[in-house]
């Protein structure tokens, strides 16, 4: 059979499909009175086996600062969301890019046509950035459906997304770059399994950026016996119905974090004993829980008798305003929602979702072709279901979080930096801080993870001036894990 020289610089038969040149753009950005001259690269990398097949190409979009050779090594943050079965639109044109999608002060949609304004805050004034799509997200495809039900997969997801860093590392020469990982969401749980899977291939990080995290599956399945989601979830439900003014005047009184100690405070040392006791719970106490969760859920005292005590998340999004016939968001609580009825049990839609979801496909299509250059008739998967498989479930719940002990054992320089939303349904504020206390870290390695807390939702960055306090922390967590 001949061959060909394709652009990667490898042999490759001629029946291989074709992958276009990666494309080259300058650009430059005023932030804060500095004009900021950088590179963007979008293309497509291929991903082999270790027979040298082709089993997928995954497009990236990579933006590095021009500065002189002597001021590098720049620090190098990976970044992708979550899912799975989302591409890297969020966060690429949420606030950590030169550009971004222009949304309302508090994260809501605005009126149509939707802009891409200059992001004077970017985070390429801290770091360089290359934002991954996972197989069968934004324009990335496997060769054919054994591989994409290879990658759809949690340990072949992160084998396929390490082995992209891999190369993107060799091939750019930044093996010596102070290195970095920022995820969303699914993005989080694959973040800390990538630290555990690549410093066992030489590649250790100087530091991890969770954004919205979830690391343990357990904590958000309300499956039979397992009792934990509607533990963690209840400060949520609180804090959401603090938000709509569904609590009692004296909480609304408190600021949020006062009324979140409260609630936190009963949830560790009442309700989680009473779910426990299950229907052994005595009459006289099953009647002080039905008295906090009414104070602090705003939901009707029938109600939640009805559920056993136990408030499922779509559920409550749509039980807690279905007197004005609305709903509350699952990504961001804040938000309200239209249902066609009062009476279903669950939401029509997801009013947080739907309100960035058309603001950021009609950018982000019309950026890469007029901005970047990158010209594709694929359909740039935003957000779609998959087939995932989750993993053996004798293990019992998929869990990374061990993958992110066992980075820091390895490597006890790595930071970490967590941000969550009070409102955010999706990952829970609350179930993240179980999880990290959880894990059994040494106690030498604690202090190295900073935890931060934010009044949005799942995606923090939307909210404007939310986006300017993570990027500012984010500034100072990249510099204390470089020099400290």
């Amino acid at each position: 059979m001949s061959e060909e020289t394709k652009n990667d610089g490898q042999k490759q038969p001629e029946s291989e499909p074709f992958t276009p040149d990666p494309v080259a753009r300058e650009h430059a950005l005023n932030a804060g009175g500095t004009t900021l001259k950088y590179t963007t690269i979008t293309g497509l990398m291929p991903i082999r086996d270790d027979k040298g097949e082709l089993k997928a190409r995954l497009f990236y979009t990579a933006y590095t600062l021009n500065e002189p050779v002597s001021q590098r090594p720049r620090p190098l943050t990976f970044t992708f969301n979550g899912g799975p079965g989302s591409a890297s639109v969020w966060l690429h044109m949420g606030g950590l890019a030169p550009k971004r999608v222009e949304m309302l002060e508090d994260g809501g949609m605005p009126r149509p046509p939707f802009k891409l304004v200059d992001n004077e805050y970017t985070w390429l004034t801290e770091t360089d950035l290359v934002f991954i799509d996972p197989v069968d997200t934004g324009y990335s495809r496997a060769v054919d459906e054994d591989a994409a039900k290879a990658a759809k997969d949690v340990k072949g997801d992160i084998a396929t997304v390490g082995e992209f860093i891999r190369l993107y590392l060799s091939r750019n020469a930044r093996w010596t770059s102070p290195l970095f990982l920022c995820g969303e969401s699914y993005g989080t749980f694959r973040s800390a399994g990538l630290a555990g899977y690549l410093v066992e291939r030489g590649v250790a990080f100087n530091g991890i950026i969770l954004i919205s995290s979830i690391l343990n599956m357990q904590t958000a399945r309300f499956t039979l016996g397992n009792d934990l989601p509607y533990q963690l979830f209840l400060p949520t439900y609180a804090a959401t119905a603090w938000f709509h003014d569904r609590v009692p005047k004296d909480l609304k009184k408190k600021d949020i974090r006062a009324f979140l100690n409260e609630v936190e405070k009963w949830v560790e040392e009442e309700y989680v004993g009473a779910l426990s006791l299950g229907d052994r719970l005595p009459d006289d106490r099953r009647k002080k829980i039905l008295d906090a969760l009414e104070r602090y859920t705003g939901l009707s005292r029938t109600y939640l008798d009805h559920t056993n005590l136990r408030i499922n998340i779509h559920q409550f999004t749509k039980e807690l305003c279905r007197d004005e016939r609305r709903t509350v968001g699952r990504l961001d609580s804040r938000f309200k929602g239209m249902d066609k009825d009062g009476v279903e049990d669950t939401p029509e839609f997801d009013p947080s979702m739907a309100a960035i979801r058309p603001p950021f496909t009609s950018v982000l299509n019309t950026y890469f072709r007029t901005e970047l250059g990158y010209e594709s008739d694929v359909e740039y998967h935003i957000l779609r279901g998959l087939e995932w498989n989750w993993g053996d479930a004798m293990r019992g719940y998929s869990d990374t979080s061990d993958d992110l002990r066992a980075a820091f054992a390895k490597n006890p320089y790595m930071k970490v930096f967590v941000a969550s939303g009070y409102y955010d349904l999706a990952t829970p504020y609350y179930a993240t801080e179980y999880t990290l206390s959880h894990m059994n870290l040494d106690a030498e390695v604690r202090s190295n993870i900073h935890v931060e807390e934010f009044p949005t939702g799942h995606m923090v960055y939307i909210d404007f001036k939310a986006m300017l306090q993570l990027k500012e922390t984010v500034a100072s967590f990249i510099n204390s894990a470089i020099h400290r």
